[in-house]
C-alpha cells in the first residue's frame, strides 16, 4: 500500500512538472528567433548584391537580384537601423552626394536608391556599379555585425517595430524608399509579413495568454491591409489615404495595445514618439522634448505664460520697434502675408517670414540653416542689428516699465532676470507651444470625421504619389525632418527664380554661407506645409502669391525645368505631367491642413 501511494505521489509531482513546463512564462520571451530573423535577411540581402554583382548593371536578372536584395533588407531593417541608425539611412536614403563637415570631402551617392538608378536608367559604367555594390555592401556588413553583438531585447524590439510602422506611413508608400523603381507599395506588404513573424516568433504566446480577442484583431488587421495592397499595388492609383486610415492606424493602434498588454516595456521619452498615442496623427504623436535643447525641456506654466507676453513686446528691440509679433502674426498663420517684412529702419529683410506653428520639431532654423535649436534661432534674432540689435547677455530695464513683469518673471524664474537668456528661453517655452494636429485632414486620416471630399482624398494620393511632394514634406509633420529618427532636418535645392515670371534664377545662395561648398548654392530648409493656406505668398523670396503657382513651379520640374543651370538640383528635373484637375486637387488638400485653434488665435 505503502509502495502504491509512493508511485502515485511521484506520478502526481511529475504531471505537476509536466504541467508547469507547458505553461508559459508571462514575461519570458526567447528573443532570439527575431534576432536570427533580422541578420539572416540582412546576410541575405548580401547574397542578392553578390548576385546583381555577376548580373551588372544591365543584365536580364538585374531587376530581379535587386528587388529581392531590398525586400531581405527591409525585413531586417527594423533592428539593423535600429541599431545603427546612420548606417542604416545610409544604406537606404537618398541617392544624393554627402557633405561631410568635419573633413571637407563630398561623399558620391551609394546605397540602394543609387544601385536602383544605376539599373533603371542605365546611366553608368561597369567600375562605377560595381564600386555602389561594394560601398552599400560594406555598410550592409556594418549592420550585420551589430545585429551580431547586440542582442534583442523588448526595449530595442519595441521601438524598432515602432519605427518600421513610421516608415511604412510616410517613406514607402510615398516612394522615397523606390523613388525609380517605385517597389514601395510591394515592400510594404513584405514589411507587414516580417511583422507577423516577428511577433509570432516572440510576444503572441503572451498575448494570446492575456488577451486573445486582441491577438486576432491584430492579425487579421495584418491581413485585410496586405489583402488591399494586393488589390490595387500601382504606384500612381494607390488609395494612400484609405490605406493609412483604414488599415495602417488600427494596426498601429492593435500594436501599442500589444505592447501594453505585454507588460515588457513600459514607454521612455527619449525617443521622438509618443509611444503611447495610437496613430502617428494625434495631437500628441510627437515627444517635444526630444527636439527641445535640454537647458529648457519641460517649461512650466509660467515660463510660457512670460514667454507669450514677451513674444508681442517691441520693448525687446533696441529702438523699440520690433516685436515677435511683428512678423510672426497669429491670425496669419505666425507669418505675416508680406513678400518680405521690413527691419527696424523700415527696409526690405532679406526672406520671405516663415510659420512658427510646429516649429519646434526641426533640427535646423532659418530658412538658411544657420541655426540648430528654437533657443539660436532667437537669440540670433536679439544680436541682428537689423532685427532687435540687442545683446543677449544684457536685459533691458524698459520693460520693467509694465509692473506685470516682476510678477511674471518672479513666478517663472524665482528672481528678475539679469540678462536675456531667460528672456529667450521663455518665448522659446511659448512658440514650442504653437502646435496644431487638429486640420481637417487630421481629424479625417484619424477617422473622427468623414468630411473629406474626393478632390481633397485625391489630393492626398498626388501629395503621397506621383507629385512626389511628401518625399521631401514628410508625413505627417510635411517639414523636412527625416523620419524615423528625426535626427536631421533636410535642406533642398529646387532653383527659385527671382520673379513669378519664372525667367531668372534667384541669385539667393541659402546654406552656402556655411562651407562656401558649390553643391550648397541655393539649397535651402524644407519648411511645414501646415497652414500653408495661411502663409502665402510662398518661396523664400515671397515670390509666388498662390498655391496654384507653387504646384505648378514643381510640376514644371522646379529650376532644372525651367531651364536654369543647376548641377545640384535635388528634385526631379522631369516634368511631373500633372493635370491641371490634379494640381487643383493638391491644392485642394493642403488648404485642409489648415489647424482651425491657432489659425483663429489674435
Amino acid at each position: 500500500m505503502k509502495t502504491i501511494i509512493k508511485a502515485t505521489t511521484i506520478f502526481l509531482f511529475l504531471i505537476l512538472i509536466a504541467s508547469c513546463k507547458k505553461e508559459p512564462t508571462i514575461g519570458a520571451v526567447n528573443w532570439s528567433k527575431a534576432q536570427n530573423y533580422y541578420l539572416e535577411n540582412i546576410q541575405l540581402s548580401l547574397v542578392y548584391l553578390d548576385s546583381l554583382k555577376l548580373e551588372g548593371f544591365d543584365g536580364e536578372k538585374s531587376k530581379l537580384y535587386f528587388k529581392l536584395a531590398r525586400e531581405a533588407f527591409k525585413k531586417g531593417e527594423p533592428y539593423a537601423s535600429y541599431l545603427n541608425p546612420e548606417v542604416g539611412h545610409r544604406a537606404n536614403g537618398p541617392a544624393l552626394p554627402i557633405y561631410k563637415d568635419d573633413s571637407g570631402k563630398i561623399l558620391s551617392p551609394v546605397g540602394f536608391q543609387k544601385i536602383e538608378e544605376s539599373i533603371y536608367n542605365q546611366e553608368v559604367n561597369k567600375n562605377d556599379f560595381e564600386q555602389e555594390l561594394y560601398i552599400t555592401q560594406g555598410m550592409l556588413s556594418v549592420l550585420t555585425k551589430g545585429i551580431e553583438k547586440r542582442e534583442l531585447n523588448a526595449q530595442r524590439f519595441f521601438i524598432a517595430i515602432h519605427q518600421q510602422l513610421f516608415r511604412i506611413i510616410s517613406l514607402a508608400i510615398s516612394g522615397f524608399d523606390t523613388p525609380v523603381s517605385h517597389l514601395g507599395i510591394d515592400e510594404t506588404k513584405i514589411s507587414l509579413e516580417s511583422l507577423q513573424t516577428v511577433y509570432q516568433n516572440t510576444i503572441q504566446s503572451i498575448i494570446l495568454n492575456k488577451n486573445n480577442s486582441l491577438d486576432k484583431a491584430f492579425i487579421n488587421n495584418l491581413s485585410k491591409a496586405i489583402e488591399f495592397i494586393n488589390k490595387n499595388n500601382h504606384f500612381d492609383t494607390f488609395d494612400r489615404f484609405t490605406f493609412t486610415r483604414d488599415y495602417m492606424n488600427p494596426i498601429t493602434r492593435n500594436w501599442v495595445d500589444i505592447r501594453k498588454t505585454s507588460e515588457l516595456w513600459e514607454s521612455i521619452n527619449t525617443e521622438p514618439f509618443n509611444f503611447d498615442a495610437p496613430t502617428f496623427f494625434e495631437n500628441d504623436s510627437f515627444n517635444l522634448n526630444y527636439f527641445t535643447p535640454a537647458t529648457n525641456r519641460n517649461p512650466s506654466e509660467k515660463q510660457i505664460a512670460l514667454g507669450e507676453k514677451l513674444f508681442s513686446d517691441p520693448k525687446l528691440s533696441a529702438n523699440g520697434t520690433m516685436a515677435c509679433i511683428t512678423c510672426h502674426i497669429p491670425s496669419k498663420g505666425y507669418a505675416d502675408a508680406m513678400v518680405v517684412n521690413t527691419d527696424n529702419n523700415g527696409k526690405p529683410l532679406q526672406r520671405n517670414t516663415p510659420t512658427l506653428i510646429n516649429t519646434a520639431f526641426q533640427q535646423s532654423f532659418f530658412l538658411d540653416g544657420r541655426a540648430s535649436s528654437l533657443i539660436d534661432q532667437i537669440s540670433l534674432v536679439f544680436t541682428n542689428d537689423k532685427e532687435f540689435n540687442t545683446n543677449v547677455h544684457e536685459f533691458s530695464d524698459a520693460i520693467l516699465k509694465d509692473s506685470t513683469y516682476t510678477t511674471l518673471f518672479k513666478d517663472a524664474y524665482g528672481k528678475i532676470s539679469k540678462n536675456n537668456k531667460d528672456v529667450i528661453k521663455a518665448i522659446s517655452s511659448y512658440i514650442s507651444t504653437l502646435n496644431g494636429f487638429n486640420s481637417k485632414f487630421d481629424k479625417n486620416i484619424r477617422g473622427e470625421e468623414h468630411t473629406f471630399t474626393d478632390e481633397e482624398k485625391q489630393g492626398y494620393n498626388l501629395f503621397m504619389g506621383k507629385a512626389l511632394c511628401a518625399t521631401c514634406h514628410f508625413i505627417p509633420l510635411t517639414n523636412g525632418t527625416v523620419p524615423p529618427f528625426f535626427n536631421e532636418t533636410e535642406k533642398e535645392v529646387i532653383g527659385v527664380p527671382n520673379a513669378s515670371d519664372n525667367k531668372e534664377l534667384d541669385e539667393d545662395l541659402g546654406f552656402y554661407w556655411k562651407y562656401k561648398e558649390a553643391l550648397h548654392k541655393g539649397m535651402f530648409k524644407t519648411p511645414t506645409i501646415r497652414n500653408v493656406a495661411l502663409t502665402a505668398p510662398y518661396m523664400h523670396n515671397g515670390i509666388y502669391q498662390t498655391l496654384e503657382e507653387v504646384v505648378d513651379f514643381y510640376n514644371k520640374g522646379g529650376g532644372g525645368g525651367l531651364g536654369f543651370d543647376l548641377e545640384h538640383q535635388t528634385l526631379p528635373f522631369d516634368e511631373l505631367n500633372l493635370t491641371n484637375e490634379e494640381q487643383t486637387s493638391i491644392v485642394a488638400f493642403m488648404k485642409t491642413l489648415s489647424d482651425s485653434n491657432l489659425s483663429k488665435k489674435e
